[in-house]
């Protein structure tokens, strides 16, 4: 269980009260907390570990971490070239062929009928085998014979071949070989159909199997035929899919029921399993879905011509007004002029009305009630507007520093790591925290981006968790702000650097355990996106089992392996010094020498 510390960020609640989250005085605080002797705070670090400028910093060393780093690198999916998928298909075959005693050929019909669930067609074969043959096409024996014929009608052009160029499939039925090839041919060039194709006699059933396929078609057609051969192994099985990324040709294997539907491809596009789209933890893919469709669908154009538009008395054709006196002229062929506030036509104004820029009579008949419906319609629909627009540019502005942080990450490793570990005299191997941390971003605005979406279907009237979801997305921003200018702003002063720098292992530790505290933050922020944040009832109050079991408060050691402490948070400020003497920043619960002022981390004061 990870510890109800890991998931503050800034360990702040003792000058820092939020309003939407009440907690009794004998309760550890919602989201974070700690030991009187600051040991089970998440996010503060070991003095060993401070000690030791090594990328191997970012380990935790309490049980609960080791917990969530093992959730973090368990992979319940596998990666499959086209080499594997081949192999894959043809140990299927095999193990059919072996246990049903057919043929290769017959058994990968039986595989590709039942979508290549080898537990499928054992069920169905040893269930009925009759059944089976007949549906898939496989015949024991054939429908028509011919024995000692040494000429046949080709059942299609009727022209007499001799035997030797007449073929026909496990029925029987006599075609030549110029029929069959343009037969097979049409049905290849129609689509993956061919890979069911039947005897062509209609009141026939017989499958044409793989062999005929290589017997009568040309090399192109053999080719496009292996390759919705290998396709259908894929798109045909529930426990595959292909990659959804543009012109990548890797599939996935997932593990179904597995736990989380996030998977990165080789190709390092992360997609969703269920829905296919990019991942999106910590939001459903119902939401996801309902997001899409709103961004691309005509709806809120929609509402942003009833929010900034009126209809011409006239023509009805919606009118922007952004500037000007209230006299309005339609556009040709209508031109009909009509006052902005009132619609009325403009022949009926003029300075008994109130002039260019007002008018009496739509004042009157507003104190009246006559505009009522109108405008409350106009407004509502503006207000809609702008709550969308608000969390469309966040969640837009996400996705690119996203895609601007994927370039930084591309540059970084092919570019700036090799000039970084010249001048800094370091192997690059010793400089994968620094790839560590831009991966992390990448991933943060991700995440980022999609909680702009889950607060925007988050109900109004659940105001508690509204306060409660915008106090945790702003502390996420400001964690993911402060990592973003480590590894960007402060990494360029080291790449310009003309040799080694004497700090640059302070750097190192600085930049590693702003990763470290951001993962933990994010990981725990999207597990209790992802449960609702049931830890805040209807009432804005907190609730004490929900917060223990949903986010692993009270944990039964703190770092170290030291035994719990007492779980009330104490107000003095002994309880940031552990027992090296260190003192633990109540912003970003960095581990700071004693003689300290100023956090390393945060640079804010003791």
């Amino acid at each position: 269980m990870e510890s109800e510390d890991e998931f503050d960020m800034h360990d702040a609640h003792d000058d820092q009260e939020h309003d939407a989250v009440s907690v009794d005085n004998d309760d550890d605080d919602f989201y974070s907390g700690g030991d009187d002797d600051g040991t089970a705070n998440a996010f503060a670090f070991d003095s060993d570990d401070a000690d030791v400028a090594d990328y191997e910093f970012i380990d935790n060393d309490s049980d609960d971490s080791d917990d969530i780093a093992s959730h973090r690198h368990q992979q319940n999916y596998t990666i499959l070239n086209e080499a594997d998928i081949h192999q894959r298909q043809e140990d299927d075959i095999m193990r059919i062929s072996t246990v049903l005693s057919i043929s290769n050929v017959a058994a990968s019909m039986l595989l590709r009928y039942y979508n290549w669930s080898v537990s499928k067609v054992h069920d169905e074969w040893f269930a009925d085998e009759e059944k089976v043959r007949r549906a898939v096409g496989l015949l024991e024996r054939p429908v028509v014979e011919y024995p000692n014929a040494r000429e046949l009608a080709c059942g299609i052009c009727f022209d007499t071949y001799p035997c030797d160029k007449i073929h026909a499939v496990a029925c029987g039925h006599p075609f030549c070989n110029s029929c069959w090839a343009g037969y097979i041919s049409t049905a290849i060039n129609d689509g993956p159909g061919c890979l069911m194709l039947r005897c062509p006699d209609p009141s026939c059933g017989a499958a044409v199997g793989q062999d005929m396929i290589n017997l009568l078609t040309s090399g192109d057609d053999k080719d496009k035929y292996c390759r919705y051969f290998i396709r259908s192994y894929i798109e045909d099985n529930r426990k595959t899919k292909w990659c959804p990324a543009p012109g990548c040709d890797y599939a996935v294997d997932f593990i179904v029921g597995s736990g989380s539907y996030d998977v990165t491809c080789r190709c390092s596009y992360s997609f969703c399993w269920n829905c296919t789209e990019e991942a999106h933890r910590p939001v459903d893919c119902g939401t996801v879905a309902k997001w899409i469709l709103k961004n691309s669908a005509e709806s809120e154009n929609m509402n942003w011509i009833l929010a900034n538009s009126k209809p011409c008395p006239k023509c009805k054709r919606p009118i922007e007004k952004n500037q000007g006196c209230m006299h309005i002229t339609c556009t040709p062929p209508c031109k009909f002029e009509f006052c902005w506030l009132c619609l009325g036509a403009w022949s009926d104004h003029g300075e008994r009305t109130g002039g260019f820029y007002a008018c009496n009579r739509y004042e009157t008949a507003k104190q009246e009630g006559v505009y009522d419906e109108a405008e409350k319609r106009r407004e509502m629909a503006k207000n809609s507007l702008e709550r969308y627009t608000h969390y469309y540019e966040r969640w837009a502005t996400n996705q690119s520093s996203r895609q601007k942080a994927l370039a930084d990450l591309q540059q970084m490793q092919t570019v700036h790591l090799e000039k970084l570990s010249d001048i800094q005299c370091q192997p690059e191997s010793q400089l994968k925290f620094i790839t560590e941390a831009w991966l992390q971003i990448v991933e943060c605005r991700r995440v980022l981006k999609w909680t702009y979406a889950y607060g925007y279907y988050l109900h109004d009237n659940e105001h508690a968790k509204r306060q409660f979801f915008e106090y945790l997305q702003g502390e996420a921003e400001s964690g993911l702000e402060r990592l973003h200018q480590c590894a960007e702003k402060e990494l360029q002063v080291y790449l310009n650097a003309e040799g080694p720098s004497k700090d640059f292992n302070e750097f190192r530790t600085k930049l590693a355990g702003l990763t470290s505290v951001t993962r933990n933050y994010f990981e725990n922020l999207v597990r209790a996106l992802e449960n609702g944040l049931s830890d805040v009832d209807s009432h804005g109050a907190c609730s004490r089992t929900a917060s223990s079991k949903s986010l692993g408060g009270g944990s039964g050691k703190g770092r170290g392996g030291r035994g719990k402490g007492p779980t009330s948070r104490s107000s003095s400020s002994s309880r940031n010094i552990d027992d090296s003497g260190r003192w633990s920043c109540e912003h970003c619960t960095f581990s700071n020498v004693k003689s300290a002022t100023i956090c390393q981390m945060c640079h804010q004061r003791r």
